[in-house]
């Protein structure tokens, strides 16, 4: 099956579709982290949604894709992969919708370093930095939220500091605890539960980043603006023990 590109244009993003398996599309702007292609796929995951395109049983996007998921079956109104990808192609030709894609800002208070953040010291010998320069880099800009993925709630943000480009540890954790705030490859991630994980924490969060009994669950959502908030270890267990 043929790959549908649209025409590069210094005014658009340029995008590409392709198959993936038998019951969904993906839409690819690239293959860098950024907020521009990250608003991008925001913002064509909203378009699809409103187009209500008979078949599409989810939309999902990602750093710099968006997933279609669709049903095909025998009926008169589920799409083919051809003609449902005809159809989002003619949609991303007329231009991505322009206007506020509803992204919060958001203050997420961390506790840096020691317990929290055993990983810190080694981060920032990576960067040939301080412990210090490494809470500042994090902490001072606001990240993007990208996406929700690997388990309910689990926010990954992009950094801004090329200095924060650390790959992932060589062995993973069996359990990170929960709201361990890690970084790797030019991300951050937020653990919303003890889950498993190769990324390199240098804190954690009082907070709960998914709530089952909130509405919506997951503290965090594609779009956000997040700024990490440093803050004490007595402040840290007093905002836990108030259930913040």
């Amino acid at each position: 099956m043929n790959a549908i590109s649209a025409p590069p244009s210094p005014a658009e993003t340029p995008w590409r579709i392709e198959p993936q398996g038998d019951r969904s599309l993906i839409i690819s702007f690239g293959d860098q982290i950024d907020a521009a292609i990250g608003r991008a796929c925001l913002a064509t995951a909203r378009m699809l949604r409103d187009a209500r395109l008979p078949g599409v049983t989810d939309v999902v996007p990602s750093f710099c894709t968006v997933a279609i998921h669709y049903r095909p079956d025998a009926s008169a109104d589920s799409p083919s992969h051809g003609a449902l990808a005809e159809r989002i192609g003619q949609l991303l030709a007329g231009g991505l919708p322009e206007g506020e894609l509803g992204g919060r800002e958001i203050d997420i208070p961390v506790c840096y370093g020691g317990e929290h953040g055993p990983d810190l010291a080694e981060v920032a010998a990576a960067a040939g930095l301080t412990p210090d320069d490494i809470i500042r880099l994090h902490s001072e800009p606001r990240s993007m939220v990208f996406m929700l993925g690997f388990a309910p709630g689990h926010a990954y943000l992009g950094v801004h500091d090329e200095r924060l480009n650390i790959p992932r540890r060589p062995s993973p954790r069996t359990a990170v605890p929960i709201g361990s705030v890690a970084v790797a490859n030019r991300q951050t991630v937020i653990y919303p539960n003890r889950l498993p994980g190769g990324w390199n924490i240098i804190g954690a969060t009082p907070l709960a980043m998914f709530d089952p009994a909130r509405e919506p669950a997951a503290l965090l959502q594609p779009g956000d603006s997040v700024r990490f908030v440093p803050i004490a270890e007595d402040e840290f267990q007093r905002l836990r023990e108030a259930g913040a």
